[in-house]
C-alpha cells in the first residue's frame, strides 16, 4: 500500500532543505521525496510501508521542529485504454510441506507385573 506522508519542518535555508530530503530519502520503503508548500516548509514522502512517526521523529531530532501533517493512501491511476485488460492473478505460493517425520518408540516397562510394585 503506497502512502503519501506530509511533514511540516522548520527549514529556513537550502542547507536545511537538503538535510531534510537526505533524512527522508534513507528511510526504509521511500519511493520519492519532495519539498512543497508556499514557504517550502513541507516534506512530502511517497513510499510503501514508511513509518511516519519514525520519519517525523528523525526530522525533529536533526532539524529542531517537525510536525506530521497528514498520512494518506495513494491510489494508482488507471488509463481508460488499458482498462479492458484483465488483471493478472497473483502467483500463489507453493503449499508448505513437512518433509521430516519422527519415529516414536513406546515400550512397556513391566512395572505393573512385578509383585514388589508399591504403586499398583
Amino acid at each position: 500500500m503506497k502512502q503519501k506522508i506530509i511533514v511540516k519542518v522548520q527549514m529556513n535555508c537550502d542547507k536545511s532543505r537538503t538535510k531534510a530530503m537526505k533524512i527522508a530519502a534513507v528511510e526504509e520503503g521511500v519511493i520519492s521525496v519532495a519539498i512543497e508548500g508556499a514557504e517550502k516548509d513541507r516534506v512530502v514522502v511517497i513510499g510503501d510501508g514508511v513509518d511516519s512517526a519514525c520519519l517525523t521523529l528523525r526530522l525533529r531530532e536533526k532539524l529542531g521542529y517537525a510536525t506530521l501533517v497528514s498520512v494518506e493512501e495513494v491510489k494508482e491511476k488507471v488509463d481508460k485504454g488499458k482498462g479492458d485488460e484483465k488483471p493478472k492473478p497473483d502467483p500463489k505460493p507453493a503449499p508448505k510441506t513437512c518433509c521430516q517425520s519422527q519415529q516414536v518408540l513406546i515400550a512397556s516397562m513391566g512395572y505393573a507385573d512385578e509383585p514388589n510394585c508399591s504403586i499398583m
